[in-house]
């Protein structure tokens, strides 16, 4: 099996531990020399930490067990396209290559809005890879929001 898959197949499983959470289902995992070495998944209302994403989650757990905050070596396989903080994280923690399942054309900063990765103003680049497991990533999140919204619409229901 495709590394890239099998990883990415890793990510999958921490963004629906969120989803069990009712949290925004994205995942993270990071790995060096074929061992994940973090693991992160969407925690922002459950822990009220506008901090608490995937990817940062991901890349703290990662440094602690490189003891250092320099993750050269290290791919990251996200599914959901970074946003503007988590990007800059990635950057900031010389993260080698991104692979990203699904893109974010509201917020992403991976490719969408603008690529943060990949700007050649910044000290490092990382490789950019996207589509891994696309459509099960997509699915998830589509998936996540349409429950969402019944939620609500029941919610309103109720007090009416």
């Amino acid at each position: 099996m495709d590394l890239d898959i099998k990883y990415m197949k890793e990510a999958v499983k921490q963004a629906k531990k969120a989803y069990a959470l009712e949290e925004v289902p994205i995942g993270c995992v990071i790995v060096y020399q074929n061992k994940i070495i973090g693991r992160g998944y969407n925690r922002r209302t459950t822990d009220k930490n506008p901090l608490a994403h995937a990817e940062l989650l991901a890349i703290k757990k990662a440094s602690k067990k490189m003891n250092d905050w320099r993750l050269e070596e290290c791919t990251m396989y996200v599914t959901l396209e970074p946003c503007q903080m988590c990007s800059g994280a990635i950057v900031q923690s010389r993260i080698k290559r991104v692979v990203v399942g699904c893109m974010n054309p509201k917020a992403g900063c991976a490719g969408s809005i603008l690529n943060m990765l990949e700007m050649k103003e910044f000290n490092h680049q990382a490789e950019l890879s996207t589509g891994v497991l696309e459509k099960e990533c997509s699915n998830m999140m589509k998936q996540f929001f349409k429950e969402l919204r019944e939620k609500q619409k029941e919610k309103k229901k109720n007090k009416d």
